[in-house]
């Protein structure tokens, strides 16, 4: 089984959100609790962080020319190369005591991203779509830990982790619709459970074990083609980057870890894995 390498020292409490994209120089992540972007800079190996004025920084997208889109706790800002130009107004009330959570953009350039309660209430969560207009419209709820989401090369499928399910489910793509919500993959008990995910240009589907020191790949058709294990228990996301596409970044929590455990849980490792990815989709705001 291929081991991943440690790429940074241990800079998040708890890292997620991974993505890759040349535009901004390569990789950013968050530091999602401390509401944080990080950066790393592949020359000199340096991690930079931009707090963006929220208790979270759920995930980050990049936009069509320049900027970002993040999720904060509660909403969406749009950031441009000078700093935030605007934010929807927060989508549900602080007293319901949810927070997004993961997410990423659709075929056409619009971001989806689910929530979760703090007190990981069952059903509780929803996934929202941030629309080209800078609308905001719920796609549905009845989930509990909105976790990983991503498409297809032709945007014809989206594969979507509900972390408590224990699966990797596939909707497919009806226009702006998601439809015939089905199971992809099971996830077997014991190994971890199902966190961020990312997609392949062969369809095959790689998925971040949270708890299993592993992320899993698995085939366009469902079987297990790969384990890459790591030296972090709580393995939380992963995406494909550099030149060709063809190096997998994960990030890793240190999250309710004693000081003296794990001492390399909270950094991003890397591995070459013989396969590329997909190039990040843009925000099209």
């Amino acid at each position: 089984m291929p081991l991943a390498q440690q790429l940074t020292d241990p800079v998040a409490y708890h890292g997620e959100g991974a993505v890759w994209f040349a535009g901004w120089g390569g990789l950013k992540w968050v530091d999602m609790l401390a509401g944080d972007i990080l950066s790393l800079d592949a020359g000199s190996g340096k991690v930079t962080r931009l707090h963006v004025g929220s208790p979270v920084a759920a995930m980050v997208r990049p936009r069509v020319g320049a900027g970002f889109v993040v999720a904060t706790e509660r909403g969406f800002s749009v950031w441009g190369p000078d700093g935030p130009e605007w934010s929807t107004p927060d989508l549900w009330e602080s007293a319901e005591r949810r927070r997004f959570n993961e997410g990423g953009c659709d075929p056409s350039g619009a971001l989806l991203c689910g929530s979760l309660s703090y007190d990981r209430v069952e059903g509780a969560g929803e996934v929202w779509r941030l629309g080209l207009d800078g609308s905001t419209e719920r796609l549905f709820g009845g989930v509990t830990i909105s976790n990983g989401l991503g498409f297809t090369a032709d945007g014809s499928r989206m594969y979507y982790v509900d972390s408590r399910t224990r699966r990797v489910d596939v909707f497919d793509v009806d226009g702006t619709e998601l439809v015939d919500r089905r199971p992809f993959v099971k996830i077997a008990e014991g190994v971890g459970n199902p966190d961020g995910l990312t997609v392949d240009a062969q369809g095959g589907v790689w998925v971040a074990l949270y708890g299993g020191s592993a992320v899993y790949h698995y085939d366009s058709e469902g079987n297990l083609a790969d384990v890459i294990t790591l030296p972090a228990t709580k393995v939380t996301s992963c995406t494909f980057g550099g030149e060709d596409l063809s190096t997998l970044y994960i990030t890793t929590s240190r999250e309710n870890l004693p000081d003296d455990e794990q001492p390399v849980a909270g950094s991003v490792f890397h591995a070459k894995v013989g396969v590329a990815g997909l190039p990040v989709r843009c925000c099209a705001l």
